[in-house]
């Protein structure tokens, strides 16, 4: 392994079920690569070692999706080669840069596809490939229903946390008629959680 090889993903953006999960831990260790996981109800952690290096991929739970998001600097070859063909194979976002010698080269990815490569060298800066930046109608749709999905799923668990301490309330008080309306609102929460999950 090329020991000055490095590269970092920002604002990296990728949703897998739980079966995506599990076929990439399967895959990981075929690959020769030693690693552990955990989960709770929010996230579930895959730790990878690359030598005396440990990378922790961070799935948020979204549902019944996870969504691994954030920034991560890989500095072993193939886990970069394994994580880009995420990238590509589930129309991921992120920008990608490489960094070699003095010289950086930024890739912009979009729904899997590069749409601007700039190489950096120094204080100078050329744009090697740009895309035309308009988007068709069904990726502007994917665009939109993912972040309106996702603003609204984090408006739903708030009322959810909200709803069920005021269910816990009206059981410790034994206020029936309260409770009544906690569980209605409760299967209504629910209802609007599995239409977005779907």
């Amino acid at each position: 392994m090329n020991k000055s090889y490095e590269v970092e993903y920002c604002n990296l953006e990728l949703r897998f079920d739980r079966r995506h999960i599990q076929q990439l831990i399967r895959d990981l260790i075929q690959d020769g690569y030693s690693l552990y996981w955990s989960e709770n109800e929010d996230v579930f952690i895959i730790s990878v070692r690359t030598g005396r290096k440990l990378t922790k991929l961070h799935f948020q739970r979204m549902g019944q999706e996870y969504r691994l998001a954030g920034d991560y600097v890989i500095r072993d070859a193939r886990l970069a080669e394994w994580l880009e063909k995420l990238i590509g194979d589930l129309r991921g976002h992120a920008v990608v840069k490489r960094f070699k010698d003095r010289q950086i080269l930024v890739e912009n990815i979009l729904f899997g596809e590069v749409i601007r490569l700039v190489e950096i060298t120094g204080v100078e800066h050329r744009i090697l490939y740009q895309k035309n930046m308009m988007m068709d109608a069904e990726q502007m749709i994917d665009l939109f229903i993912s972040q309106s999905a996702e603003r609204q799923l984090e408006q739903l668990q708030r009322e959810l946390d909200h709803e069920l301490e005021r269910l816990h309330e009206a059981l410790q008080s034994g206020d029936r008629a309260a409770s009544e309306q906690c569980k209605e609102r409760l299967k209504k929460i629910r209802r609007l959680l599995l239409q977005l999950e779907w």
